[in-house]
């Protein structure tokens, strides 16, 4: 295999790329190129998009650094850089706890023209400021596990790979997450919201 072959990425999986990177670490690239904007968009949409440039090139040097350690069992790199960004992202929490409890005092705006398509976006809307105090109210470890399951498009075992659980644990901490969202928000389901919302 010629060296400029060995250096070509884009055709290798996770994995193969993150191994071959051990010895030519500017290979490593090619992860950053398939994965930065997905991992952007996750944290903007936690801490907002200032903070987002920082989390997720904090994310990438986490990574690089740790390649070492990466489970080269699994071609896909997403679980474990969402896991890194899950991480990163408790940093910023006392801002993103500021944020949620002041679009929480936040009135919901009217919308401008009304037609069909509006009738899903204003419902997310009046139901914004209940939905982030609900938010405001879970665990760190809640609002990692459904802001992960709601805002990608992670497997749940991929979200358990994620966050370092069993995938049992996910799906009962999610369905009582769940659960107690819907209570919140007056039995209105709080992954339906955020998808529309995001």
């Amino acid at each position: 295999m010629s060296a400029e072959a060995l250096l070509d990425g884009s055709t290798l999986d996770d994995s193969t790329v993150i191994s071959r990177s051990l010895d030519h670490p500017e290979l490593f690239a090619v992860v950053f190129d398939r994965h930065a904007d997905e991992i952007f968009r996750y944290a903007a949409r936690r801490l907002g998009a200032e903070p987002a440039e920082d989390v997720t090139a904090e994310v990438f040097l986490v990574a690089f650094r740790g390649r070492v350690r990466y489970d080269r069992s699994r071609p896909d790199a997403r679980p474990w850089l969402y896991g890194i960004a899950t991480n990163v992202t408790s940093q910023y929490r006392r801002a993103e706890r500021r944020r949620t409890r002041a679009m929480a005092r936040v009135p919901a705006e009217r919308p401008g023209a009304f037609d069909e398509r509006s009738a899903d976006r204003v419902t997310a809307e009046s139901l914004q400021p209940a939905l982030a105090r609900a938010l405001s109210g879970l665990s760190s470890r809640e609002r990692d596990l459904l802001l992960l399951v709601a805002w990608t498009d992670l497997t749940y075992e991929e979200v358990a790979l994620a966050l370092g659980l069993p995938i049992g644990t996910v799906r009962s901490r999610l369905h009582r997450v769940r659960a107690k969202l819907r209570r919140a928000l007056g039995g209105v389901d709080p992954l339906s919201l955020e998808s529309q919302h995001g």
